[in-house]
């Protein structure tokens, strides 16, 4: 005998048929409210979740403490206060996103209700960044691996990609460095891409990309491998506190810039180099017009690699860190991007793909990030 129940198409809860069809003078419209009021409570209990989750009332907190923070005279004549400003943006941007949505259910009808769904899931979502430094802006660094002129243009493709997404993202994208490569593309770059949640969402795509596709380098175009590594870190302003820096451990070093930047940038020893001794690290900027510019970037760069390594290595501090690199070896490829002899892009960790690499290449990366973001928690 087949199992006689009746599904709500609302929210797929299955019904008794037996049961329903006993009730006095049942009818479909005393079900469809039934199905209703399931729906609207289990959206109000959602969104009772996501308070909890998205720590809605710790956020209150901290913005209180900032404000107070804020109303001193010496506020912004002391080291970070642009820092703790974003962070005060974004922190009421989160908490009036929420707001809104919760005053809402408290008033909706029946039908209004079932019309925040969309805005309740995008809230869960942000609930995927947790880490410490998900709602960071991100530096993307980009690295020409092994594939001659093929792997340097394939670099840049990748370059243009990140910036195609966060234009399409709402995100701000800026190319601060860059070195060219001997025929095409480049050897290398430095991307920042300003907003909210930018390296939540960007630190899935660290790693090496592989292309595959007919050389356009190659007089009998052959089919070419080439890899890439995008390095993918947290933005650490120079004058932030998270990461504390002593000058035993730097060592920095001054040279002649040999890139753009001003009409002295290759006239003075504008460009600067820093190394940090206990973990072999090292960061050079030479694309500001001086020497203190490129200092403060530097410093926020490193910042920004050890706040990354912190992460990898499960540390507390800076002096628990082990001195080897966290760069991923060549050819252990996240995703292999074919244009030839056929066409797919393929995420080899979460299997996720698309049979549209212009589309891919053109910016289109929220599947491959969605599917990383879910990936990463099912993970941890």
């Amino acid at each position: 005998m087949t199992d006689q129940r009746l599904i709500c198409p609302k929210n797929n809860n299955p019904i008794q048929f037996d049961s329903f069809i006993r009730q006095p003078r049942a009818n479909w419209s005393n079900w469809r409210i039934s199905c209703y009021n399931q729906v609207n409570m289990n959206i109000q209990t959602r969104i009772e979740d996501l308070r909890s989750a998205l720590k809605i009332d710790e956020k209150k907190g901290r913005v209180k403490r900032i404000e107070e923070e804020m109303g001193s005279p010496d506020f912004w004549l002391g080291d970070g206060a642009n820092v703790v400003a974003s962070e005060l943006k974004n922190l009421k941007d989160e908490i009036k996103q929420f707001d809104d949505i919760y005053e809402l259910s408290e008033i909706a009808s029946e039908e209004e209700m079932e019309g925040l769904e969309p805005e309740v899931v995008v809230l869960e979502k942000l609930t995927r960044f947790g880490g410490k430094y998900d709602q960071n802006s991100a530096i993307v660094n980009f690295y020409a691996g092994a594939g001659g002129d093929d792997a340097q243009d394939w670099t840049e493709m990748l370059l243009a990609m990140y910036i195609k997404w966060a234009e399409r993202s709402g995100l701000v994208a800026k190319v601060v460095d860059s070195s060219k490569g001997s025929i095409a593309g480049i050897k290398n770059a430095i991307l920042i891409v300003d907003g909210q949640y930018a390296y939540g969402k960007l630190k899935g795509e660290n790693g090496v990309h592989r292309l595959v596709r007919q050389s356009p380098f190659n007089a009998k175009s052959l089919r070419q491998t080439s890899f890439a590594l995008v390095e993918v870190l947290p933005k650490i302003e120079d004058r932030s506190k998270d990461i504390v820096l002593e000058e035993k451990d730097l060592k920095i070093d001054t040279y002649r810039s040999s890139g753009h930047g001003g009409q002295s940038v290759n006239t003075t020893d504008s460009a600067v180099r820093i190394t940090h001794i206990p973990t072999g690290i090292v960061v050079t900027c030479q694309n500001e017009k001086s020497q203190l510019q490129n200092k403060q970037f530097a410093m926020s760069v490193l910042k920004s690699r050890l706040a990354a390594l912190l992460l990898l290595q499960h540390k507390e501090k800076i002096s628990e860190l082990r001195g080897e690199s966290p760069e991923p070896e060549w050819g252990s490829q996240i995703r292999s991007y074919v244009l030839h002899p056929y066409k797919l892009v393929k995420d080899h960790r979460t299997n996720f793909e698309s049979k549209n690499p212009d589309d891919v290449l053109t910016g289109n990366l929220d599947g491959f990030i969605e599917a990383e973001l879910k990936w990463m928690v099912e993970s941890n």
